[in-house]
């Protein structure tokens, strides 16, 4: 005999839904397997399911291309950060900046190395620092670096910065849509599992094969084990 198994997916869940609705509609109500409540119950539940879906794979689909657009933005914050701070530790080294001024930027402790900005975390941290500092030490009167200026590390920097905020609001978008179609889903599996409990008690006098058919008409769904056959 094989076995039962709930749909395992959003999309098997509608399809489940659909199918006990569909069937239900064309079927004259003195034959009807499922309770009225019950239909009208899978009615406005898969209504509301598939909606719930669709607005998750939109939210989901703006956060994808928006986060195409932040890799590029991440990519060239992080260059130009990188290149600043070469570009200061190589003036440190010919003198044309004093080292005492690494503290600045908070790089006394650095020991001439570019700090780790291989999370978005640390791009916003040492951003931050790095464009402070310049501005301090050049707001002393001491000559500005170029190639990259702070100028453009800036632009890199902002577009960063708002790219992550962006990013930030589309997740908890995305995520709140996630968690309301998971809710749902609970319903939605409780729902299947009744009129479906419904439909094999009314056909249990047919033969299996008979009641197989007349069950998956009402989107029952069953899998057979490896080698067994309908009787």
């Amino acid at each position: 005999m094989p076995y039962r198994r709930l749909p395992n997916t959003d999309s098997a869940r509608i399809k489940a839904l659909r199918m006990a609705v569909e069937k239900a509609a064309e079927t004259d109500f003195r034959e009807l397997l499922v309770s009225p409540h019950l239909i009208a119950e899978a009615k406005t539940s898969l209504i509301h399911f598939e909606r719930l879906c669709s607005r998750y794979q939109q939210m989901y689909d703006i956060q994808v291309q928006a986060n195409k657009q932040f890799t590029v933005k991440v990519k060239n914050a992080r260059m130009y950060l990188s290149h600043f701070v070469q570009v200061l530790y190589m003036s440190i080294q010919r003198t044309e900046i004093k080292e005492a001024h690494l503290s600045l930027y908070g790089l006394e402790e650095s020991n001439m190395i570019v700090p780790d900005l291989s999370t978005n975390e640390q791009l916003l941290e040492w951003g931050r620092k790095i464009i402070e500092g310049e501005d301090l030490r050049v707001s002393r009167g001491a000559v500005p670096i170029y190639n990259p200026s702070i100028a453009k590390v800036k632009v890199m920097y902002s577009l960063f910065k708002e790219g992550h905020q962006t990013q930030k609001l589309h997740q908890k978008a995305t995520a709140r849509v996630q968690d309301e179609v998971a809710a749902y889903r609970e319903k939605v599996d409780q729902l299947i599992l009744d009129i479906w409990e419904e439909v094999e008690k009314d056909n249990m006098d047919f033969t299996t094969a008979q009641r197989l058919e007349r069950n998956k008409q009402y989107g029952v769904v069953y899998y057979y084990r490896k080698g067994e056959r309908v009787e």
